[in-house]
């Protein structure tokens, strides 16, 4: 372009001390005149712009300086203007144009302006392409920690310049606007008078934000990210996220083509700069209210159901699921005691209008995540609020409850581990109220509530499962309280206790037992064994299935799960520890009378086999030679069931005396006793030869309805003498066997009540655990220390090496039966004779003892005498009398 003439039009010379700001701009023609074309010497003009030329003189040289454009008018002001020179402009064609000065311009040149204004200007290039200047923004950052005064004005006025270039359109310019306060926030975060520029800083990432170019979004988001991961010293009481919870969580929803995934990953961070900027100041917004936490949840899992469900190992290429789920995670992480339930409302409201509960895939995966990422001391918060849930949708489809159920299911181990207390017997006391609910508003079973009560049963187990033995215990106890008595009949009553049940078999599968003491309380087996008389067939069963499961402590239920009299090959055994056997002492006669009445009951092959399943456990676990007769007698209880009791069916007694072989031939290869063993066998080869229909397999009723099978075998039946001496040639005691009577139908148990040693041999009782029988005298008439149920053996008079070697032989066939006859004879005696009689026969020995009493007693006669003179007449009297402290009480009842 030319350079400006020498002289100017009017005879005014070309300033030489300061710059002159000449404005241009094309006059144009009237409506039908012709635009001028500019020579070459001309300032050209494109799109109708105005073009400013600058010129100026410096050390004599006078050149162009700049041309900026019309669109940034408040980087010129004018000086005086002179005419502009006649090559320039043509007559009626050019004019200029006086420009008005900026109103925050404070001088006539740049210099005049304030310093940071300039710095502000100075890191803006002439080209926007070519990014922030550098250097400039260096200066400016020293210039505001050194000046953290003007941190604020420095703010303000870029956030000024933005809000100006976004209007216009120009992008570049806004985007180094914004990466210059990121830069000046990082720098400058430590000054206390942060919270000035913060101001700004938010202003502009909300101008970003609201305008409709997802870059500027996505760079406010940006910048809104690198804020939130500040901690700033001083916190701001009044500052609101607001406008950023809904703008972030719009973006969540984005539908664009093009950035779809870009804007939802941006509103996704956004959001979690949002929690991890208010959750950690309790002082600032609350945004734990309902209103943010109603925007953020279904953000989050609107994205989160729009992927992939399984976890992606690829860390470098971050999706909307992914991240989505990772801030659903801290969110719930950083939630207290009072905020889960904010947390959680938002969350089950999403899942119901989106109808996500069928299938409910996608619910356990979320819901796993908050059990995973919550606190553990709080969540059985939310196992409560999805049972609470679960109430409010009772009236909901089956389809619907059962998936809410399942999920239940799938969480409440998580929790389980962290609850204690209240609060474990609390989620118990609502699994059941929803099964109590589940039975009484349905009368008849569907399929689908079928599996809604199995989901809540599932549940309880897994529950249960991750609790210590000893609140199993309480679990188990709590549920066996909550079952009807057996006393309501009701179709409802029975379907109530079958689902209590199997509640309570599920927490049983889940118990380890160690002692059987602890394992079965009183309080707990008396109501268990009055279950086991149910009339109700799948309730025995149930109960049967629930001794099973904490009889069996060797994982032998399956291999006892038949009735048979082969050997069991995989039979795993050891021997009982002594608080075993003092249990089977005290609950072992109580259990086994419930299983033969339970035997009694059905002629079922599956009950009768759940019963024979459940006595061949409590035999392979508590057999042992203390223990031996009294499950002999049981078999020998059975097997008389089956032979006296008229009431029972043909197919139905030969099942009983089948289960009663079967356990015999258990018992002897458990015990390890051959000769039981042998007998057993003679027994069995014997049946096989003439009435198979008395082994194993049992018979089906159906199957063997109108055949007549012969019963009348005395000879092939179990003989309790026989039994006896097959112990006694085993070099065992049989005195419990010989005495004892074999159990009957419906003999009244006492599971609180000990038998004692007089008990245990009683066989002249109607029922079991009654006053004592004196049968069970078994030694001499001098015997006071003799240990109860041990068999005195007498040593003859000579003591020399033959007499000890008999002694410790077994007696011959005439010494027990001279033995027997002196124990009927001493029972008879105490039976049918007068006391006075038997305190003659029962004299002692010697009155050591008796003489030193009768010296005491004088005493305190004479005492008496002394003392009460006035009564002389009436003490005579009663000296005559023989006193009954002098009555000697016989030696025999001494215990």
């Amino acid at each position: 372009m030319t350079s400006p003439p020498g002289n100017w039009p009017g005879g005014m010379t070309t300033p030489t001390n300061r710059w002159t700001w000449v404005v241009l701009c094309e006059a144009g023609r009237k409506s039908g005149g012709e635009s001028h074309q500019p020579t070459s010497d001309e300032p050209s003009n494109h799109s109708n712009s105005k073009t400013i030329v600058h010129w100026g003189k410096h050390r004599d040289k006078i050149k162009r300086k700049m041309v900026v454009a019309p669109s940034r008018p408040e980087s010129v002001f004018t000086l005086p203007l002179l005419p502009p020179p006649p090559s320039l402009c043509p007559a009626k064609r050019w004019r200029h144009v006086h420009l008005p000065l900026h109103p925050r311009c404070c001088g006539c040149c740049s210099a005049l302006r304030p310093r940071y204004k300039r710095l502000v200007d100075n890191i803006f290039p002439v080209n926007p392409e070519d990014g922030l200047v550098k250097s400039n923004m260096e200066k400016l950052t020293f210039y505001s920690l050194s000046s953290p005064d003007k941190l604020d004005r420095i703010g303000e006025y870029l956030y000024q310049k933005a809000t100006k270039d976004i209007n216009r359109k120009r992008y570049k310019l806004a985007e180094i606007a914004m990466e210059a306060m990121d830069l000046l926030l990082q720098a400058c975060h430590a000054q206390t008078t942060l919270n000035l520029f913060v101001e700004s800083f938010l202003r502009m990432v909300q101008k970003l934000l609201e305008d409709s170019n997802p870059n500027l979004k996505i760079m406010a988001t940006n910048s809104f990210v690198k804020f939130a991961n500040i901690n700033e010293d001083t916190p701001s009481y009044h500052r609101r996220y607001d406008f950023f919870i809904s703008k972030f969580s719009s973006m969540c929803h984005s539908d664009a083509a093009s950035m779809r995934d870009s804007l939802r990953l941006a509103g996704i961070k956004g959001l979690q700069g949002v929690i991890r900027k208010t959750v950690s100041d309790d002082l600032v917004e609350n945004i734990w209210e309902a209103e943010h936490m109603e925007k953020i949840v279904p953000s989050l899992l609107f994205n989160m159901q729009s992927g992939d469900l399984t976890p992606v190992e690829d860390a470098t290429n971050v999706t909307p699921p992914a991240l989505a789920e990772e801030v659903l995670r801290e969110l719930v992480g950083r939630a207290s005691f009072g905020h889960i339930r904010s947390v959680l409302k938002p969350l089950l409201t999403h899942l119901d209008r989106h109808e996500l509960w069928v299938p409910n895939t996608f619910a356990i995966h979320t819901f796993r995540i908050v059990m995973i990422s919550i606190q553990p001391q709080y969540s059985y918060t939310v196992v409560e609020t999805l049972m609470q849930h679960l109430d409010n949708n009772f009236k909901s489809s089956p389809k619907t409850r059962t998936s809410l159920a399942v999920v239940l299911s799938k969480i409440i181990a998580i929790a389980a581990g962290e609850s204690v207390g209240p609060s474990a017997l609390d989620i118990i006391n609502n699994l059941l109220t929803h099964l109590r609910t589940s039975v009484s508003t349905t009368s008849e079973i569907t399929p689908e509530e079928s599996q809604y009560q199995e989901a809540l049963i599932n549940a309880l187990g897994e529950f249960a499962n991750h609790h210590p033995d000893y609140q199993k215990i309480e679990i188990m106890l709590f549920i066996m309280n909550t079952v009807p008595d057996l006393s309501k009949k009701s179709k409802g009553d029975q379907m109530l206790q079958n689902i209590l049940l199997k509640s309570l078999l599920k927490v049983g599968t889940q118990y380890s037992t160690v002692s059987f003491e602890k394992a079965f309380p009183a309080s707990f087996l008396q109501p268990l064994l009055k279950m086991a008389r149910a009339p109700h067939n799948p309730t025995r069963m149930v109960v049967m299935q629930i001794l099973q499961a904490l009889l069996d402590r060797h994982q032998n239920e399956q291999v006892l799960s038949s009735v048979s009299v082969k050997p069991y090959p995989a039979l795993s055994q050891e021997p009982p520890s002594r608080s075993d056997i003092i249990f089977t002492h005290k609950y072992g006669a109580n259990i086994m009378q419930a299983l033969i009445d339970s035997m009694a009951l059905s002629d079922r092959v599956d009950a009768l086999t759940s019963s024979f399943n459940t006595a061949a456990l409590l035999i392979v676990e508590m057999s042992c030679n203390e223990t031996v007769q009294e499950f002999l007698l049981f078999i020998l209880g059975i097997q008389q069931v089956a032979s006296t009791v008229d009431t029972l069916g043909n197919v139905h007694k030969c099942s009983l005396h089948a289960i009663s072989i079967g356990l015999l031939v258990l018992i002897s290869r458990v015990s390890g006793i051959n000769n039981l063993l042998e007998y057993a066998q003679k027994i069995v080869d014997a049946r096989r030869e003439e009435a198979s229909h008395f082994l194993p397999p049992l018979l089906e009723p159906k199957k063997q309805a109108g055949k007549t099978f012969n019963l009348a075998l005395p000879h092939l039946a179990i003989d309790k003498l026989a039994l006896g001496e097959c112990l006694q040639n085993a070099g065992m005691d049989a005195q419990r066997l010989n005495t004892g009577a074999p159990y009957s139908l419906n003999q009244t148990d006492h599971p609180g009540h000990r038998h004692s040693w007089v008990e245990s041999v009683s066989n002249q009782l109607t029922q079991r655990n009654s006053s004592a029988d004196l049968t069970v005298y078994n030694g001499d008439v001098d015997s006071v220390s003799s240990s109860p149920g041990v068999c005195k053996k007498l040593l003859a008079p000579e003591f020399n090496f033959d007499a000890m070697k008999r002694a410790l032989a077994e007696p011959t066939e005439a010494a027990k039966r001279e033995q027997r006859e002196r124990q009927m004879q001493i029972v008879r005696t105490f039976r049918e004779g007068e006391f006075d009689d038997l305190m003659r026969r029962t004299e002692p020995k010697h009155d050591l003892i008796q003489n030193r009493l009768n010296e005491l007693f004088n005493s305190l006669a004479v005492e008496r005498q002394i003392t009460q003179s006035d009564t002389k007449s009436s003490q005579l009297q009663a000296c005559n009398e023989k006193p009954i402290y002098e009555t000697n009480f016989p030696e025999l009842f001494y215990y």
